[in-house]
């Protein structure tokens, strides 16, 4: 069944009705798509087993606010490993989020690039007493007034507890919902446009937290010995099946992108991102953001504690790429 899909993975609604379930699990035999509340539930659907080791199917009763599970080989429920919204936390079921019915305001808005920028660190957690982004996005217009011109949000990937800097998220794809629901940001984001404020998030691509993260019982091959990681175990971009574990990473770039109008990634410490692929998983992340902004001007910051430059160097000359028109790097 060919259905209009924007990203490889994940729960998309269908705009003639029902959702789209896709998830890789290539060592189990059977997976099952559990609707657990919400339209549609409760019920259990076979997913179809296709090529390279993904899983899909279109759940006609399924729809926004539908809470899910996958259930592997007549065993475990764990929680969509491309989840849109945890709104129980990692270790609860996932939610189907329909971004189509956000309405955008900033057709306008151009995007931003790095030089000339006046750029504030925020942490949604703390920059208010609410820690929300609707109390932050009450705030923006403050911040413009200040002189700010780019606001780089700090790691939102969802994450277990009740409070976290968020460098141990484990839900890539959901924002956590400590902090409000994903339109809720989307909201913060369209706000900050019009009042001429951009908006990058910081992203860790380097390793997932420890509790929550169940993405092994999917497949070990998200994670490879090969190389020691600071802070567990090392994703495999560049091993035996890295292709679907690379284009996790490429759908969650461009998700940002597109579907919250952010202006650019921080990169976090990319020296423990490793890959000896013929081309480097940074420099095809560079491109896929660039593809997303679609015209838009986009900033990448990469933190690099060895101060690399081959990350800003030409391909041709065995650097990384990240630095093009249209878009800007920086370390930090």
């Amino acid at each position: 069944m060919n259905l209009p899909r924007r990203y490889p993975i994940g729960a998309e609604v269908q705009p003639n009705g029902g959702t789209h379930f896709r998830v890789w699990a290539p060592n189990p035999k059977k997976v099952e798509v559990l609707l657990e509340a919400g339209p549609g539930a409760p019920a259990a659907i076979p997913l179809e087993r296709q090529a390279d080791g993904y899983f899909a199917g279109l759940v006609l009763q399924a729809a926004e606010s539908t809470r899910y599970r996958f259930r592997l080989d007549e065993g475990d429920c764990f929680p969509d490993p491309a989840s849109r919204y945890q709104p129980d936390g990692p270790h609860g079921a996932s939610q189907v989020v329909d971004s189509s019915g956000f309405r955008w305001t900033d057709s306008e808005w151009q995007g931003v690039s790095l030089k000339g920028q006046v750029l504030y660190e925020m942490h949604i957690g703390t920059f208010t007493r609410a820690g929300t982004w609707q109390a932050a996005q009450l705030e923006l217009a403050e911040l413009a007034d200040c002189g700010i011109t780019v606001l780089e949000v700090m790691p939102v990937a969802d994450f277990s507890g009740l409070f976290g800097w968020g460098y141990d998220g484990v839900g890539q794809f959901a924002p956590v919902r400590l902090y409000g629901e994903p339109d809720d940001f989307r909201r913060f984001v369209d706000e900050a446009h019009r009042l001429g404020l951009g908006v990058i998030l910081d992203v860790v691509y380097n390793h997932f937290g420890p509790d929550g993260n169940y993405l092994t019982q999917f497949s070990p091959d998200y994670f490879t010995d090969k190389y020691a990681c600071e802070w567990g175990e090392a994703i495999n971009f560049d091993g035996a099946n890295s292709g679907p574990v690379r284009e996790f990473f490429f759908a969650n770039a461009a998700y940002w992108i597109e579907e919250f109008h952010l202006d650019g990634l921080r990169l976090d410490a990319t020296q423990e991102i490793f890959d000896a692929s013929p081309e480097n998983i940074l420099t095809a992340i560079g491109k896929r953001i660039r593809e997303a902004a679609r015209g838009r001007k986009t900033i990448i910051v990469a933190e690099n504690e060895p101060q690399l430059t081959k990350l800003v160097g030409p391909i041709k000359d065995g650097g990384y790429g990240l630095e093009k028109k249209g878009s800007s790097i920086e370390f930090s």
